[in-house]
């Protein structure tokens, strides 16, 4: 195999299904981290990027499943929408929660809504290349956003400092949930991508405009819930916090999202190195909010 190939771990691959699922968010404090509402706030950025985000995606790849010539990624992509267009409402969901806490993200998802929708919304242009152009630079676009949603669904099923810090567990199992469904179907975007262009410059370029949108706009969402959390009189928020988060274990730590970099640029690169589909499914057959059971009354796994 040549080395520039993209290298598959074929074992990792599994079937996908859309789950059903319920989280109940009565009881869920506004600072579901005690005691951290930096911690708290900076998670909480998902509850107002992911429901734009994966309509979004799931818009794309309707737009490209015609061009899938290869059936079992065929089915694979119609997983892989079936599971985003959940994750979308299940966040979608506890806005009304953070809403009736005092804190209205409104202001903030219509700047999110904006950015999928118009920036990155369907353009009217002429068929063939221009519009061949803009679709598959999306798609790239996804590849590479997948590559971190991947990666934060791996680092959450492993942040066990966030059950000791006492987190709520139902805020937990929704982001438990949804990490180990990112880590399920982590390969899809990019096979997808590799199917439909493949090409490593634009792997490249996307990934460096993607990295820079998702820095951007998560910081802004955390400095969007410090600033108007009513609860508050510190309502800083800096890149030190992020790094500290990430040293105590509450936040992905800097050096590992760094150090991820790499690895998505190399030309061997394969999401299914990444992560494990084992440890993805196993946390599925026992999260309560994706098989009707009840929660607990402590944070746990």
């Amino acid at each position: 195999m040549s080395n520039t190939q993209p290298v598959t771990v074929a074992s990792e691959h599994t079937a996908l299904k859309a789950r059903k699922v319920a989280f109940a968010w009565e009881d869920t404090p506004l600072h579901w981290v005690p005691g951290d509402p930096f911690t708290t706030h900076t998670i909480n950025v998902l509850h107002l990027l992911l429901p734009a985000g994966e309509r979004w995606f799931v818009h794309v790849y309707k737009q490209v499943l015609p061009h899938i010539r290869d059936d079992r990624l065929r089915e694979d992509v119609i997983g892989f929408i079936g599971q985003e267009a959940v994750h979308s409402q299940a966040h979608d969901d506890v806005l009304p929660h953070l809403r009736a806490l005092g804190l209205d993200p409104t202001p903030y998802t219509a700047q999110v809504d904006w950015f999928f929708e118009k920036l990155l919304g369907d353009r009217t242009l002429p068929p063939g290349k221009a519009r061949d152009w803009w679709l598959k630079e999306r798609v790239a676009l996804i590849a590479a956003i997948e590559h971190y949603t991947a990666f934060l669904g791996d680092w959450v099923l492993g942040a066990e400092e966030l059950d000791r810090q006492g987190a709520d567990p139902v805020m937990l199992d929704l982001l438990r949930w949804h990490g180990a469904e990112e880590v399920e179907h982590r390969s899809v975007a990019f096979d997808l991508f590799m199917h439909v262009d493949g090409g490593y410059r634009r792997r490249v370029r996307t990934w460096a405009a993607a990295f820079s949108a998702l820095a951007f706009l998560w910081q802004r969402g955390t400095r969007f819930f410090m600033a108007n959390d009513p609860t508050l009189l510190d309502r800083r928020a800096s890149f030190r916090d992020f790094h500290d988060g990430g040293r105590r274990g509450v936040l992905p730590s800097t050096p590992a999202m760094l150090r991820s970099i790499p690895r998505y640029l190399s030309r061997t690169y394969h999401p299914s190195q990444e992560g494990s589909t084992a440890q993805a499914l196993a946390y599925l057959a026992s999260s309560p909010g994706a098989n009707g059971l009840p929660h607990p009354a402590n944070g746990g796994r």
